[in-house]
């Protein structure tokens, strides 16, 4: 079962501001992004020695020339930004090692030589086995410069974002001008973050929001002269409401409980806007067993829609299959719209039938390296445009809200086993069932706790009408259902010698979730072929 969201972000549109509202939040945002940045350098600096003084010594300095709560908002964002430099610094550690690894074995094997299923041949030329062996040194060293910047603490983080500091070497390719790269970069610099605190007016005494719309700022010290309400506060013209959990936020700023804001200016559209985010108590997810106790959905996710199928709570397809398509080209905002459309519609599905969703649990993470698949570049994109972790992320929060809860599978063999034992069954004359919709049933089937794979009905013992169907599913608890096929002394059939059948040796080889691919015990009998 797939935990809820921890924390609710909504966003809003400051709209009618005015040229001096535009101004004092520039200036405050530009005031307290250099704090930021001097603070991450402090904080970067200090590496792995920093403890508990250093972090009061920095907050002491800020306070001198913002605030108090203004140095504890900086500083917690020094702190998260550290960690995920850190986290980013491992994943890449873990890549570098993966494909020395992989570039490693594959020296080491004859030039042509075939792969397997599990490890990859040779290369097929002398020309890229050298080509391989000098990026092999260069990963080596690459490997060794993190792993030092690691033992020493040492991070590289870019305030604004690494890729739009690229940028400015390339203004043609993204077509803009000096002028409105600066901009961005100016914009994305700056800090206008206020952490929240219960029991505090509004739930936020720095960047204050109250129940009618009224958005007023905290001036730091040096700015006080520019405060146009009592206490050194900035009020905008602009009044906000929030369409999306609208009542939420209401309750919470009436109650006083902390709700974080963050202000950011939009250059290429020339907005502004409120960001307002608090956390959420974990929601309680239903028992694994209760949420397949009626069927499911399982849904198969791909670069350009999902595919989704609905299962009975013994595994069997009901009704047709539905494709939710999307496209992912565009921008970012396009992309995001898009995938929520998906989903939106998968879960109205799922909430009329009253049904739980079941998923792969995906992550291309290490799986979309050069190294791994080397010229399949179309592969690779494929990997890469399927948007997982968006998906996932919106799949979750979205799906907590209607109360329909998500189950999380293993994706090994999900579409090969989906393709090879239920796409063919599925198809008929009226139908044809594509293999991404085989391979959501396969998904449902695991979510249910069924096999994927099916087998073949044994031979009766005789021909009688009391031999009655033999079926070719067995019970959870029917005992040897794990077993493996037994070889049976004798000929089964007249073309096949006894132990050469596709089905006489262990079943359990490839079968990674822990099954047999053979579900029952049965033993036949060999019968004289003369009496």
């Amino acid at each position: 079962m797939v935990p809820g969201p921890s924390g609710v972000a909504v966003r809003t549109r400051l709209k009618d501001l005015t040229a001096d509202d535009e101004k004092v939040l520039r200036l405050v945002g530009d005031h307290l992004g250099s704090l930021a940045s001097r603070d991450l350098n402090a904080r970067c600096a200090a590496g792995l020695e920093h403890d508990s003084e250093q972090w009061a010594q920095r907050k002491r300095v800020l306070t001198e020339e913002s605030s108090s709560r203004w140095a504890g908002s900086i500083t917690k964002a020094t702190h998260d930004q550290w960690a995920l430099a850190r986290r980013g610094q491992l994943a890449h550690i873990q890549s570098l090692e993966a494909g020395i690894e992989t570039i490693t074995h594959r020296l080491s094997l004859p030039v042509g030589e075939k792969g397997t299923k599990k490890a990859p041949g040779g290369y097929g030329t002398r020309q890229v086995w050298f080509a391989k062996s000098r990026r092999l040194h260069v990963l080596e060293d690459r490997l060794q410069a993190v792993r030092a910047d690691r033992e020493a603490g040492c991070v590289r983080v870019v305030r604004g974002g690494k890729r739009l500091l690229n940028t400015r070497h390339h203004l043609d390719a993204a077509q803009l001008t000096e002028e409105q790269w600066r901009a961005r970069w100016q914009a994305g610099r700056r800090f206008l973050k206020a952490d929240g605190e219960s029991g505090k007016r509004f739930g936020n005494e720095t960047i204050r929001v109250t129940a009618d719309g009224e958005v007023s700022v905290k001036l730091p010290a040096p700015l006080t002269h520019l405060a146009n309400a009592p206490h050194g506060r900035y009020v905008l013209t602009s009044r906000v409401a929030f369409a999306h959990r609208g009542e939420q936020w209401a309750d919470r700023i009436t109650a006083n409980r902390a709700v974080a804001y963050r202000i950011h200016e939009d250059v290429s559209r020339g907005r502004w806007y409120l960001t307002a985010s608090w956390t959420i108590p974990p929601v309680k997810t239903v028992p694994l067993e209760a949420a397949r106790a009626h069927g499911l959905i399982g849904v198969d996710t791909n670069a350009d829609h999902l595919a989704a199928w609905r299962l009975d709570e013994h595994g069997n397809p009901v009704g047709t299959p539905l494709r939710f398509g999307y496209d992912l080209t565009g921008t970012a905002a396009h992309r995001d719209a898009q995938i929520r459309h998906a989903l939106i519609r998968l879960l109205h599905w799922a909430r009329r039938h009253h049904l739980a969703i079941a998923i792969e649990d995906l992550d291309f993470a290490a799986e979309k390296t050069r190294e791994k698949h080397g010229r399949r570049k179309r592969f690779r994109k494929l990997v890469s445009d399927l948007p997982t972790s968006r998906l996932r992320t919106r799949l979750v929060s979205m799906a907590t809200e209607l109360g329909i809860p998500v189950i999380a599978v293993d994706p090994a063999y999900t579409s090969r086993w989906g393709a090879q034992h239920w796409q063919k069954p599925l198809t008929s004359k009226t139908r044809k069932t594509t293999r991404h919709q085989a391979a959501a049933v396969a998904i449902g089937r695991r979510a249910l706790g069924h096999p994927i794979r099916r087998r073949t009905t044994p031979p009766p013992a005789h021909r009688s009408d009391k031999q009655g169907h033999r079926t070719v599913q067995a019970r959870p608890g029917t005992p040897g259902r794990e077993g493996h096929r037994p070889r049976i002394p004798g000929p089964r059939t007249r073309s096949v010698r006894a132990g050469c059948g596709a089905k006489a040796g262990d079943q359990n080889a490839q079968h990674r979730s822990g099954r047999s691919a053979e579900h029952g015990f049965w033993q036949q009998d060999s019968l004289p072929l003369s009496f």
